[in-house]
């Protein structure tokens, strides 16, 4: 078979490599004014985040963030529609240490 010989472990790490570093350029790119990042969380006693930290310092409560996220004013922070409601989550760009449930709390 022609597949036998492919090394598909390989093809798939070259691939993610190539993502992370593409990734990596397009978090660089100088982002839209008026545009923030979230730079904490805030998490209730289930683990579920309830509120963000943008950088500014301003805190957002989770339908405020919705909000924003929707309108193009949160960078990196994607909306999807799940389980009956809006969902907010940080873009899938192959890097843990940004993702929402890895920053920091305040």
């Amino acid at each position: 078979m022609e597949n036998e010989n492919k090394d598909f472990e390989n093809i798939y790490i070259q691939y993610k490599h190539q993502a992370a570093e593409q990734s990596q350029k397009e978090i660089v790119q100088e982002r839209q004014p008026g545009v923030e990042e979230i730079v904490a969380v805030r998490k209730n006693r289930d683990d579920d985040i309830i509120a963000f930290k943008t950088e500014s310092g301003r805190e957002l409560d989770y339908i405020t963030a919705l909000e924003e996220a929707k309108a193009g004013k949160l960078a990196h922070i994607d909306v999807f529609h799940k389980y009956g409601r809006d969902i907010i989550r940080s873009e899938p760009d192959g890097i843990k240490e940004n993702n929402l449930d890895h920053l920091p709390e305040f």
